[in-house]
């Protein structure tokens, strides 16, 4: 009798071990978005720097206006997964705060599923637009010529890691658990004030 019970044991570890790493897989993958938005958000500064400094000191970065706007957008598209398995993204809650229980765990599936809809068809076409752009050949205006397939391409990359976050999310949310962008409002003053001091939603 003991045999069967250790077979069944055995078969869930290979289930457990692969949910397991698929888990470590998908929040490296939130992570390493959110380093490269912050790697991004360094280059921005640095070109603005540079361009600041150059004008007076007279030098300039040839289109550093338009490699300032690339770093932009994939500062922007790059951090947007990262940003919201973190909860730090901006959410109007008015209705789901006065919900509760299984009424709430709906109406959050429900936001979730219309998020992933729209965000879904945002980037199926930003990834048309990519691919047009990379078939008819399409440079940049400025004094460097880009092919302006590769900052839409990063654009593109960056929607499709947040479609993956919402779907994690969805999946996360109907087995039961908890949003893990939901943070428990602060317990007391000092802790909102730590908060807000660190860049944290509150």
């Amino acid at each position: 009798m003991s045999k069967p019970t250790e077979v069944a044991g055995k078969s869930k570890q290979p289930d457990e071990r692969h949910r397991s790493g698929l888990r470590v897989m998908l929040d490296a993958l939130y992570l390493w978005s959110g380093y490269i938005a912050a790697f991004f958000l360094i280059v921005i500064f640095l070109l603005m720097m540079g361009l600041a400094l150059g004008r007076p000191l007279g030098f300039n970065i040839p289109s550093g206006d338009d490699f300032t706007a690339w770093s932009l957008v994939a500062m922007a598209f790059f951090g947007l997964a990262h940003t919201f398995k973190r909860g730090e993204m901006i959410r109007v809650g008015l209705l789901l705060e006065r919900l509760d229980g299984a009424a709430r765990r709906r109406t959050e599936l429900l936001t979730l599923a219309v998020a992933l809809v729209a965000i879904s068809y945002f980037a199926w076409q930003f990834g048309v637009l990519t691919h047009d752009s990379w078939r008819f050949n399409d440079i940049s205006q400025g004094v460097v010529s880009v092919p302006l397939w590769i900052p839409q391409a990063i654009g593109t990359v960056g929607l499709i890691i947040l479609v993956i976050a919402l779907l994690d999310e969805i999946v996360h949310i109907a087995r039961g658990n908890a949003p893990s962008y939901d943070r428990a409002p602060p317990a007391t003053p000092d802790e909102f004030v730590d908060r807000v001091a660190s860049g944290g939603g509150v």
